[in-house]
């Protein structure tokens, strides 16, 4: 096979076991719960594990991120997708033999997301090299691996929901340790990575594990570009925490029907945002980033928002779920292809994990805010604040200056 065939072997390889190793973070996410409601916990455990579920993923950004540029991108996909496959796989184990405490079950479920964001770190980082070595443009290859994500959610929600249903809790977290698995054994065996010059680490560099962080630090901090970036993604990403977890449910409840308007309106935009992520790869070469970034994040956002603000029902709403989810599959293509271009080779892993910590910020507060807003403001004035705070934040990029920096270079 031709260097170029390898790479583009290695390129499907990877996004096959993305595309497993997403569908089982969600499907454990929704069984999860139910294992705890099957072990006689009720509400306030069911919320104990969700945050014990979710903490792990802002914390495994920043700290794994090092040990991904220290053990090599390929290894440190196979380790993360083993290790949360074995932890998964020890709740129903130990649950049909010895049996297993809450806290026992809080321990297994941190560690089994402890390295879900260096995993998936490591499979983005590779995407320059591999793409390079099969002659594709970053953006589509970035695009792809944007598009194999949403994938994984629209068919791990469905998926988990059968699961559970059929089988029980216990037995759709076994099949979720076995899709693991075999994202751990796609990687290892298809995935290589090509042999391309790529900048020698500097003899200057520290060679201990914090100053290795320390230095992804300041350069995330450092880099112009990025420090607007990620300050732009925390803010909408507080925002959209806020419409998705409380702001929502809620408008479902009152004007959508209940919980079924709610999940046409979100498969909606799932699937808009998948043809979004694919149809622009294919395109993305030819747009300008700056402005292409401002429209297509600001639709993203805007119709999503302005419609429940003015209080409108379910065919409206599913209008604009269309609309924004096309518009956002342009979004993380741009910026992911940004980033790679920017960061250098030896830093990638752990700026990455820094720059995914930092935008996620912002979502536990979100929800939080959201709650607060509605008690104070109402629902649909609510929602046209945050309209209003979403469009203006993502129109920042129009302003210029250092935002011209993330087109490319001629």
């Amino acid at each position: 096979m031709s260097p170029r065939g390898r790479s583009l072997a290695s390129l499907v390889a990877l996004l096959c076991g993305h595309v497993l190793s997403r569908t089982g973070n969600v499907v454990a996410l929704f069984a999860i719960p139910f294992s705890v409601l099957a072990g006689g916990g009720g509400p306030i455990q069911v919320g104990i594990a969700a945050f014990a579920a979710t903490v792990p993923v802002v914390i495994g950004g920043p700290f794994g991120g090092v040990l991904v540029d220290r053990v090599g991108y390929v290894r440190a996909s196979v380790v993360a997708d083993l290790i949360s496959g074995a932890t998964i796989a020890l709740i129903p184990i130990l649950a049909a033999t010895v049996g297993l405490p809450f806290p026992l079950l809080l321990v297994l479920v941190f560690l089994g997301g402890l390295l879900d964001t260096p995993g998936e770190t490591a499979r983005r980082v590779m995407l320059p090299q591999i793409s390079e070595g099969a002659e594709i443009r970053l953006e589509r290859s970035v695009g792809f691996l944007d598009a194999s994500t949403r994938l994984s959610t629209l068919l791990g929600a469905p998926l988990a929901g059968v699961l559970v249903a059929g089988l029980g809790a216990y037995p759709a977290l076994s099949v979720t340790a076995v899709a693991f698995g075999l994202s751990a054994l796609i990687t290892a065996i298809l995935v290589r990575m090509p042999r391309i010059e790529t900048p020698v680490q500097s003899p200057e560099s520290p060679a201990g594990y914090w100053q290795d962080l320390r230095v992804g630090l300041r350069f995330a901090i450092g880099d112009p570009l990025l420090r607007l970036v990620v300050a732009m993604v925390l803010i909408t990403n507080m925002l959209d925490a806020a419409r998705m977890n409380t702001l929502l449910p809620l408008y479902a409840n009152e004007y959508l029907g209940g919980a079924a308007g709610l999940g046409l309106v979100a498969g909606t935009f799932g699937g808009g945002a998948l043809i979004g992520s694919v149809g622009f790869g294919f395109i993305a070469h030819r747009m300008p980033r700056r402005i292409t970034l401002a429209i297509c994040f600001t639709l993203a956002g805007g119709p999503s928002l302005i419609v429940p603000a003015l209080g409108l029902g379910l065919g409206w709403m599913i209008a604009a779920a269309a609309l924004s989810g096309l518009a956002a599959g342009a979004v993380n293509p741009i910026l992911g292809a940004v980033q790679l271009e920017r960061i250098p080779v030896n830093l990638r892993g752990r700026v990455f994990g820094l720059i995914t910590a930092g935008a996620w910020a912002g979502i536990p507060i979100g929800g939080l805010l959201g709650g607060i807003s509605v008690s104070l403001m109402g629902l649909t004035v609510t929602f046209a604040v945050i309209a209003v705070l979403y469009t203006v934040t993502t129109l920042w990029p129009l302003l210029g200056g250092n935002w011209r920096l993330m087109e490319r270079a001629r």
